[in-house]
């Protein structure tokens, strides 16, 4: 199968900088870690790609000549575009960007240490929840040093023993002819230690499953898809690498009242036939209580009212938004034959009136005769 363009696996232009690179290189590395997943068979082969497109364009003589002749440029051999040695072989290359994705792994004969994953959490709150701020109590399921090791994975008493297979560095050197490649260290798996005696707790991970109860500040006025940062409360790291963050995302959920629109809300106010006829005044919900609206004489249904300020607050803005209140009039319904005798006399007096009492229908007849009149012709 032939290899898909190292800038498109990358998913960056073929001018993007070297920075540019080595960010979409973490972006895809923490994506498709194998570590972080176990269940996904496809992810290793994705992770490995993107290693092998970050190796080719990290370099710059590389990088010249793969955009000159493709794949074919970095087979060039030793000392050529394609050759991995050198004073910067693939370990210097991966180990910096990869170190500074999980924590950095330590060189010189010390075992490696990743930072632990970055977790995130889903947090329904009510819109008043959401607008006032509130301090709420989650409960996480994530993996967590283990206390009967202190996170050595080794049985309390005892401690790692460097690998001698790859002196303690994790990776391993292979020569193929001119070129010398390094792999990660088959007895330790990378580690760059050896346990012997496994924790009994962890059995040798370093880390066990638990649910931790965390307490979450909820500014106020945060929205739906605002996310809050917990530093430190995602998974423990390995080999005693630092934790990872937690990342809650605030999902606000549907009110029966309001909808919300940034900092402004809204909502639908029922009005009677009568009162939106003659005029009145009608009772509307705020937030903060209720609020008196004065409906004209003549409103018609779809009329929107703004009420200044009774909107809310954002994390971002103190200033509070606006209420935009829409008029929806109530026909009647289960009338009584005196009612429906009075409605229809009122009717046909309205009718008598013509255009003077219903403008928008009558206007909206004259539209109809015209346009059948053009049609006709």
């Amino acid at each position: 199968m032939a290899k898909r363009d190292y800038y498109e696996v990358l998913g960056v232009s073929k001018t993007a900088t070297a920075d540019e690179i080595k960010k979409a290189y973490r972006r895809l590395a923490m994506k498709h870690h194998p570590d972080r997943n176990k269940d996904d068979e496809s992810a290793e082969a994705k992770f490995k790609e993107a290693k092998e497109a970050y190796e080719a364009l990290s370099d710059t003589d590389k990088r010249a000549a793969y955009d000159q002749f493709g794949h074919e440029g970095l087979r060039a051999g030793p000392g050529g575009a394609g050759g991995f040695g050198g004073a910067e072989g693939f370990a210097d290359i991966f180990g910096d960007v990869f170190g500074d994705i999980f924590g950095g792994a330590r060189r010189g004969g010390a075992s490696q240490v990743f930072r632990g994953a970055d977790l995130g959490y889903e947090l329904k709150l009510d819109l008043e929840t959401a607008v006032a701020g509130d301090t709420v109590t989650i409960d996480v399921p994530t993996h967590v040093s283990c206390t009967g090791c202190d996170g050595s994975g080794a049985k309390k008493g005892t401690t790692p023993t460097a690998c001698t297979a790859c002196q303690g560095t994790g990776q391993v050197r292979m020569q193929q002819g001119f070129f010398s490649i390094q792999q990660t260290c088959p007895a330790c798996k990378g580690a760059g230690t050896i346990i012997s005696d496994p924790c009994t707790d962890c059995h040798g991970r370093g880390r066990v499953h638990k649910t931790k109860t965390l307490s979450v500040k909820v500014p106020a006025g945060v929205d739906d898809g605002d996310r809050i940062r917990l530093s430190g409360e995602g998974e423990a790291g390995r080999n005693g690498g630092p934790p990872g963050d937690l990342y809650v995302e605030i999902r606000v959920r549907p009110h029966k009242l309001f909808e919300r629109e940034g900092a402004d809300l809204s909502c639908e106010v029922p009005v009677s036939f009568g009162t939106a006829t003659l005029g009145g005044e009608v009772e509307l919900p705020t937030l903060d209580g209720h609020v008196s609206l004065k409906v004209p004489a003549g409103t018609q249904s779809g009329k929107i009212f703004r009420l200044r300020g009774k909107g809310v607050a954002t994390v971002r803005d103190p200033r509070p938004g606006d209420l935009f209140a829409r008029v929806s009039v109530e026909t009647p319904v289960n009338l009584t034959s005196e009612q429906r005798d009075l409605l229809s006399k009122f009717d046909e007096s309205v009718r008598a009136g013509g255009d003077k009492h219903s403008p928008r229908a009558g206007g909206w007849v004259e539209t109809v005769k015209r346009f059948f009149e053009r049609i006709s012709q």
